[in-house]
């Protein structure tokens, strides 16, 4: 196997939420609440951005506000600025029966934030999978999921794959555009060998999957069929995206955690050019743009 670019020199606890926003690829290591950046050479140190004092699992950029994230963390989802401050839009898993903290999370293209909970001893069934509307309501949209990982959504929205890992399947969504409800789920893959983590689609409509525990990285048709395989010197991958300027440069973050002897590239971002681009990553786009972040409410049915 030949040894795809690593970017950067550091090695991540646990790499996910990678997304390429505004020219750069931004990802998060989740359990240390570091938002980092790719560096400008790949033999130097990701670049912090901030850190919060909780979990960090994914952002998305708010549309016309530079440096300002909607962020799944800790036990909800927050808005940080620029300044690295945090003011908390809901905290749902708060009360909940056990030790919670968000998992991934992304926009998709109505310009809603979702993002899924999952219970640090991955207890089954624990798991949510919440989105913030535009007018800053979040509401719990699926439930009894054990590590919700994604989701990805078609390039117009009315798709949305969501992965839970711990049961090694991905199922598809049909999403209404107006209200952004999921509609019945159809299986779309299940993995015999690791775990689907992060993911994302391209222009054809295929699905991109990190696969943990495998150390490779999957592209399935609409169909459901396995079109490519990468292989990674990695044992866990965790997140990925499609970006650079053309967008066909596979951007895959790994994990070291939990490995008893990990290996000298596993925590690594790996850098794999690929025929077909991505869709563009999503922004949140707030309802009244300049408004400050809306208070602390979550509906949870």
């Amino acid at each position: 196997m030949t040894t795809p670019p690593v970017l950067g020199s550091d090695r991540l606890e646990l790499g996910e939420g990678i997304r390429w926003t505004d020219g750069r690829a931004v990802l998060t290591d989740i359990l240390t609440g570091r938002l980092l950046a790719l560096p400008d050479r790949p033999d130097e140190r990701l670049e912090q951005i901030t850190q919060l004092p909780c979990p960090l699992g994914a952002v998305a950029p708010v549309e016309g506000r530079p440096g300002h994230w909607i962020a799944a963390a800790g036990t909800g989802i927050c808005h940080i600025d620029p300044a690295g401050r945090v003011d908390w839009i809901a905290r749902p898993e708060d009360d909940a029966r056990v030790p919670m903290r968000m998992n991934d999370g992304v926009a998709d293209p109505h310009g809603r934030f979702w993002a899924g909970s999952m219970a640090y001893e991955a207890t089954d069934d624990a798991g949510s999978l919440y989105r913030l509307d535009r007018d800053g309501r979040v509401t719990r949209v699926l439930q009894d999921i054990t590590i919700p990982n994604g989701p990805a959504f078609s390039a117009d929205g009315t798709v949305m794959y969501l992965a839970d890992s711990a049961r090694g399947v991905v199922r598809r969504y049909p999403v209404d555009p107006g209200t952004g409800d999921p509609g019945t789920p159809e299986p779309f893959v299940a993995l015999t060998s690791g775990s689907p983590d992060g993911m994302t689609t391209d222009i054809e409509g295929c699905l991109w999957t990190a696969v943990w525990g495998a150390g490779q990285v999957h592209r399935y048709r609409p169909d459901g069929s396995l079109d490519r395989v990468v292989e990674l010197p990695a044992g866990q991958p965790a997140g990925l995206c499609l970006g650079g300027p053309d967008g066909r440069t596979l951007l895959v973050t790994s994990a070291h955690i939990g490995l008893p002897d990990p290996g000298p590239l596993d925590g690594a971002v790996f850098a794999v050019r690929v025929d077909v681009p991505g869709t563009r990553a999503s922004p949140y786009r707030p309802a009244i743009p300049s408004a400050s972040a809306p208070p602390d409410r979550a509906e949870t049915p």
